[in-house]
Formats: structure tokens, sequence, C-alpha cells
């Protein structure tokens, strides 16, 4: 690898207040919701294929991770309660969430009030 990424030395999943806690080799220490995790998921199904393709995930407020696998020595895939389960985490990515989370967050708030959609899940009645 050309860049020295940042790896982690812990991974720690707290179900019940649904945070994926952090801790890079550099020092770097973050708290990121399940909720967070799963509208930035790297996979085509959120990302697309291309700029612009991009899927607004309305509704994942409650969503949480149902379990963590590693991926080679590299990244992880988290498999949310909701049944999303293709997105490969990489160090990078992970750790890009981590640094970015203040201005990514807001993004994602703003593109939801946009389109007048809602973060929370839309109750069947």
């Amino acid at each position: 690898m050309a860049k020295n990424i940042p790896t982690p030395t812990e991974i720690n999943l707290h179900q019940k207040s649904c945070i994926l806690e952090l801790t890079f080799d550099d020092g770097e220490h973050f708290e990121l919701t399940c909720e967070y995790l799963r509208v930035y998921s790297p996979s085509a199904e959120v990302r697309g294929h291309g700029p612009g393709e991009e899927k607004l995930q309305v509704g994942k407020a409650d969503v949480n991770i149902e379990k963590i696998e590693p991926v080679g020595n590299y990244a992880i895939q988290l498999f949310f309660d909701d049944g999303h389960d293709t997105g490969i985490f990489s160090w990078e990515w992970l750790y890009h969430l981590g640094k970015n989370h203040d201005k990514l967050w807001e993004q994602y708030l703003d593109k939801l009030e946009k389109t007048g959609q809602k973060r929370a899940p839309t109750s069947v009645n």
C-alpha cells in the first residue's frame, strides 16, 4: 500500500447503545452509531456504482448490528438487523467515517430534510 492507513487495535460493538467503538493504532478513538454506519455503508446498494447513483437511506434510526466478521486483514463486514450485509468496511473507510463524522452526519440530515424523509422507521398500521 502506498498510504499508511491506520488500523484498528480495538473494535467493540455495544448492541444496547447501538454503538461501534473503534480505537486505531495512531491513537484515534471513534464511537459510531449503527445508524451512521448503515447510512454510510460502502456497498453498491447504498453508494451506487458511480457518482450521482447514491441511494438515500431512510428510516434507519433503530438499526443495529447483529454480528461482525473480519475480511482479511483490511476490513470488517457488518451484518445489520435490517438485513443489510453487503458492505465491506475497510480500515480506511471506517477511519474516514470517524474523522469526518460531524460533516458527514450533517450532510445526511440535510439530505433527509430536503427530500422530506425521516430517520425513524415508517410505522405500518
